[in-house]
């Protein structure tokens, strides 16, 4: 049982007959009187499982978006039904204006919209309908919640994609300078034309020549079918934020971009996710819509607070095939992790592919760096300029081992990923 603002009201309305009559009598038997009318208005409210309610699924958004939840709710009663319901969600679906009041007959049911706006990723599930009739004096209701399932699932937000169309435009401005500059050499067929003087006859076709008047070479293009392997790192060092992100969502945002890119230059995808364990796996695909598989990919894919199995990993990596590949390492560039963890499998990956490591950069360790304005802004950018330093040794240890390392701020990451992707390709290295 509910009851509603009125009961304290009426009760109030009993200063009125104790004035005139005073006494505890009068008190009581006013009481009494409420009592009686407000246990009567309750057995006279429609219960709340009269009221039939079905969820419109709210579907797939991405992080950040907004959702809408639908509600329709019908009724067999003849008499309308007078409802407050409330829609409730996981708090970091992000549901506001959840209350709604509504009347339900059984010629017309009623429909409500709850807006949602998901602040983590992953399915975010609803907790259920909560019902409140109201009896006819509007004194008691009867309340009972009801369980609607729903869920919405909330995607990573891909905020880098406004960088995909120029970088689209080197790469076709790539591609077509690349065609001018092999003038036909490679490994894939194109086509078949006349000999001309210059040609490598080791290209010509002795059966198409055969058939023709004139002798007749094999063009061909360049490779297109390369492999692009990225390993998303979701141990605990990627639970760090920068710049209140956490890492592990910056590095997502720069894998998508670079899948997205690689995609539409022929590449084939393919992707790792793991810490002491390997979290998902996603076997090759070369399909223009890769971002939106991998997004349902990474959408489940939470940092775990334990150190990264990087055995594990790249023994996923050589599962995926023996193929020589772009392996694109979406790790902090911790130096213990790094040291202790990473660098004892590289060897493995680097005899056989082209390594990258991506890192987010925290710009916060630069700007306490500059700082010296008192003594304590100076002992804080010593502190700093010593995490600096161990990083730009880790990163040289890499980079002596023949791994790229690309480090940038969280916003920067993804497009100079991109960016050292490109420089790969019009350097013939992948």
């Amino acid at each position: 049982m509910a009851i509603t603002g009125r009961v304290p009201l009426l009760l109030l309305l009993g200063l009125v007959p104790v004035v005139l009559r005073p006494g505890m009598g009068t008190v009581w038997l006013w009481v009494l009187a409420v009592s009686v009318l407000v246990l009567l208005d309750w057995a006279l409210a429609p219960p709340p499982r009269t009221v039939a309610i079905t969820r419109r699924p709210p579907g797939t958004v991405r992080l950040g978006t907004p959702a809408t939840s639908e509600l329709v709710l019908t009724t067999g009663r003849e008499r309308t039904v007078h409802a407050t319901v409330r829609d409730a969600w996981q708090p970091s679906a992000g549901a506001t204006a959840n209350r709604h009041r509504v009347r339900v007959s059984r010629d017309r049911g009623a429909r409500v919209a709850t807006p949602l706006l998901p602040v983590r990723r992953g399915d975010l599930a609803a907790s259920g309908v909560t019902v409140r009739t109201v009896g006819p004096l509007g004194l008691a209701a009867r309340q009972a919640t009801l369980d609607v399932p729903g869920t919405v699932r909330s995607l990573p937000p891909f905020d880098s994609r406004k960088h995909l169309p120029s970088r689209l435009a080197r790469l076709r401005d790539l591609d077509g300078r690349s065609a001018v500059r092999v003038r036909g050499q490679g490994t894939e067929f194109d086509s078949l034309r006349e000999y001309v003087r210059g040609d490598d006859v080791r290209s010509i076709d002795w059966r198409a020549s055969a058939r023709n008047r004139d002798v007749v070479v094999r063009t061909w293009q360049p490779e297109r079918d390369r492999r692009v392997v990225l390993v998303l790192d979701t141990s605990r060092t990627s639970a760090g934020r920068v710049e209140d992100v956490p890492r592990i969502d910056s590095a997502m945002d720069a894998a998508l971009l670079l899948a997205a890119l690689a995609a539409r230059a022929g590449d084939r995808i393919d992707f790792v996710a793991g810490d002491r364990q390997v979290r998902s796996r996603l076997r090759s695909t070369g399909a223009r819509d890769v971002a939106a598989t991998l997004q349902e990919s990474m959408a489940d894919l939470e940092p775990v607070i334990a150190e990264a199995d990087w055995r594990a990993l790249a023994g996923a990596v050589t599962a995926l095939g023996r193929q020589r590949a772009l392996v694109v390492l979406l790790t902090p560039l911790e130096p213990t992790s790094v040291e202790e963890g990473l660098l004892p499998v590289l060897p493995t990956l680097t005899r056989h592919h082209r390594v990258v490591v991506a890192s987010v950069q925290d710009p916060a360790l630069t700007a306490m760096a500059a700082r010296h304005g008192d003594a304590a802004e100076v002992y804080d950018a010593a502190a700093a300029q010593q995490v600096l330093a161990r990083r730009r040794h880790t990163a040289d240890l890499l980079q002596a081992l023949g791994v790229d390392v690309v480090d940038a701020p969280a916003a920067g990451l993804p497009p100079a990923l991109a960016d050292h992707y490109l420089a790969l390709k019009a350097r013939g290295l992948l």
